[in-house]
Order: C-alpha cells, then structure tokens, then sequence
C-alpha cells in the first residue's frame, strides 16, 4: 500500500472534530501542547464550544494543526512505511510535522505565530471564494478585474479567489452568471495566497527560521510543498515555500497530481472536514479514499489501513 496523506486547510473546524481522537492515549501529549496558545483552555474543549470563534484565523489554525498531529500520532503502528504528505494552506504547516521535521510544540507555535502575522498584514473586511466551473484562465481574469487575485488552483475548473468580502460577493453572482456551477464566499476571514499578505511571508519566514529543524526519520512520509506539490529535498528550499505560499497561489490540482505519480492508491485525509478527501476522488479515481472525519471511530480508521 502507498498512501497519501492530505492534511486539511481551514473551514471544516466543527465541534465533533476530536470525537476520534479525544480520549487516545498516544495524542495526549498534543492536546497539552496547544493548551498554552488558547489561555490554558484544551482544545478539545474549545472545539465542542462551538461558535464563531472555531473559525477566527488564529483559533482555526492551531486547530487544524492539533488535529493532523493528534491523529497521526493516535494511528500508531497502522500508518504504513511507504506514504507522502502533502498539505493545503495550513495543512502544509502541518505537513512539516507529520513528517518529523518540526517538533510539535513548536509547529503549533508556528501555527499561531502564522495566523497573527497574517491578521496583521490584511487587516479587516477581507476573504476567499471558492468557485467551480469556470477556467482557472477565466477565474483569474474575472478575479483581476475587480483588484482580487487567484489565490488556489484546486483544478483546471475550480479555484479560489482572495479580496474584499464585499467584492468577493459580487464577483460569486458574477461567476454564476458566466456559468459557474457554484461560487461561495468561504467561512475565511483573511486573503490567504495573495499578495495582499506579502509582509506576512516575511514575518513567517524570520519566525521558521529562528525554529529549530529536526531530520525526519527513516520511515518518514515524503514531503510535498504545498505550494507546488515538488517534493522537499532541501530544508531550506522546503522553508521558503512554505513561507511564500501565504502571499503566492498555491497549486493543490499540482499536489494531487505528485500524489498520483508516486503511486497513491489510498488517500487518507487527516483534519477537519473532508474537502480534499472529495477533491482527490476526482484527480486519483483508482484510489481507495476516505477522510478521517468520515468514520466513526480511530479503530475503524485503522481497519481501513490495515485491509490489502
């Protein structure tokens, strides 16, 4: 078995999203480690709370980054010897950890440090739109038109737009009007992957670099940028992208295709909620593919490992 491990962006944060991994004794050490950026309060029970609050840009980060650290670790001896990791937006963050090259402490460290650096940068009234059905040509066109910029390619149909909320409104209606079969403004508050954000690539790239790296183990998962989905050979060229993808389009129509070539023929997705799990049915139709939010228990996530 090869698997492909997608570690999800922000958006799916829910209140059940650590129901598998809640009471595991292996993800322990996870949970602890992020209690200290929310004020002493666990995550977990941050996560049942609800509200508005899951999706605040800080609080979403470190969430999905506990979540892929805490299931990584919880799977244990099911995880397979042949894998490659790729993440989407945050997700490459924590991408970094699932591959043994940041210590978890400071990876979610990281996380927030990410999240207020690009608070910081973009200011109020801004966000992503998520749009299918029209070229990424044509999308691109449409989003320069109103000063917004193509922020992800998810597929040579589907992308995503960064700018003002109000005008991301208008280009939605705009795009269903030119045929797109569904144009949403995201539960996302800032314009990540835009040049909106560069001065937040700066102040990410000083921080990975006052953070110690550690070399992965032999029987790590390959590492994917997730800015361009080439594999990460050098640390130093891994650490620039994973800065420059906060004000760079990312390509994760790129990442699931270097999922493909390695040879993926399982797909697990690791985070909240399961849009990249929906993205890779399409870009890798052999593969068997789940996310971890569509079982209902850790035992049933390590069953479908173990299967041949």
């Amino acid at each position: 078995m090869t698997l492909a491990i997608l570690l999800s962006g922000q958006g799916g944060q829910h209140p059940g999203m650590f129901d598998l991994t809640a009471d595991a004794p292996e993800a322990q050490e996870i949970f602890a480690f992020a209690k200290p950026l929310f004020g002493g309060v666990d995550p977990r029970d941050l996560a049942r709370s609800g509200g508005d609050r899951l999706h605040e840009n800080r609080t979403g980060q470190i969430l999905c980054c506990v979540a892929a650290l805490a299931t990584w670790r919880a799977l244990g001896a099911a995880r397979p010897v042949r894998a490659i990791a790729a993440g989407y937006s945050v997700g490459d963050l924590a991408a970094w950890g699932i591959v043994g090259r940041l210590d978890p402490a400071d990876l979610l460290g990281l996380a927030a440090r990410r999240a207020e650096a690009m608070d910081a940068a973009s200011g109020a009234g801004f966000g992503l739109a998520g749009i299918r059905g029209l070229s990424l040509d044509a999308l691109a066109g449409l989003a320069a038109g109103r000063g917004c910029h193509l922020a992800i390619r998810n597929a040579a149909d589907s992308g995503v737009v960064g700018g003002p909320r109000e005008v991301l409104e208008s280009l939605c209606r705009d795009a269903q009007a030119s045929g797109a079969q569904r144009a949403v403004v995201l539960p996302v508050h800032t314009p990540s992957h835009t040049p909106l954000l560069a001065a937040a690539t700066d102040a990410f790239r000083a921080a990975l670099a006052a953070t110690p790296q550690r070399p992965p183990p032999p029987s790590a998962p390959r590492l994917l940028s997730g800015l361009d989905g080439a594999a990460v050979f050098r640390v130093a060229d891994g650490l620039e992208k994973l800065a420059l993808q906060i004000s760079h389009a990312i390509d994760w129509a790129a990442c699931l295709e270097a999922c493909r070539e390695f040879g993926a023929d399982r797909v697990l997705e690791l985070g909240p909620g399961h849009a990249l799990a929906t993205m890779a049915r399409t870009a890798l139709p052999e593969a068997r593919i789940h996310a971890v939010d569509e079982f209902r228990s850790l035992a049933g996530v390590i069953d479908w490992l173990r299967q041949d």
